[in-house]
């Protein structure tokens, strides 16, 4: 009979999918997967997370390991490291995204403010605005921003900026003026 606790007989029992063989992989191997998981996402709780599904995503890929990829525990290892900088990724995005929700005006303060009807009126005739027009408004009006910043924010030229909120300040004032009863 085979040693259980030979490398070459774990790898053979781990690519021929023997349950025995992943339980002993975890249990040799748990530490130093861990580690990893641990070193990139800096968190217990996740880094445990992370060592489990990795290696749930392992045991559920038929063909995820052959003997050719090299040991048992360097497989295992890459295969933590790659799940925890995915979710390490995820998180970043998450925050990044997170971050810029919590900076854009949830509502902004004109709006907020006087005859709900003419708040309405003037929310649609500024939704039907094109973007390039839109935008440098609300820009100027509802941040309080000067043409020059807007100008460095959409990295346009400043007379195009100037060009767009004019015309987009022309269209408004038809619309609400078509829009009166």
């Amino acid at each position: 009979m085979l040693d259980p606790g030979d490398d070459d007989t774990l790898a053979a029992a781990f690519a021929a999918r023997e349950r025995w063989a992943f339980d002993e992989a975890y249990r040799r191997y748990a530490p130093s997967l861990y580690s990893a998981a641990y070193n990139v996402l800096g968190n217990a709780e996740d880094a445990a997370d992370c060592v489990q599904d990795a290696l749930t995503r392992v045991w559920r890929s038929p063909h995820a390991y052959r003997r050719e990829r090299g040991l048992v525990r360097s497989f295992l290892v890459v295969c933590v490291r790659n799940e925890a900088i995915s979710r390490r990724r995820s998180q970043l995005r998450r925050q990044h995204l997170e971050a810029r929700l919590a900076a854009e005006p949830q509502e902004h303060e004109v709006l907020r403010a006087g005859d709900p009807i003419e708040r309405d009126r003037l929310r649609a005739a500024l939704a039907k605005l094109p973007p390039q027009q839109r935008v440098p408004l609300e820009l100027a009006y509802y941040e309080g921003k000067t043409h020059a910043e807007i100008s460095d924010e959409l990295r346009e030229p400043l007379g195009t900026v100037k060009s767009r909120i004019a015309a987009g300040l022309r269209k408004l004032a038809a619309a609400l003026d078509t829009a009166t009863p």
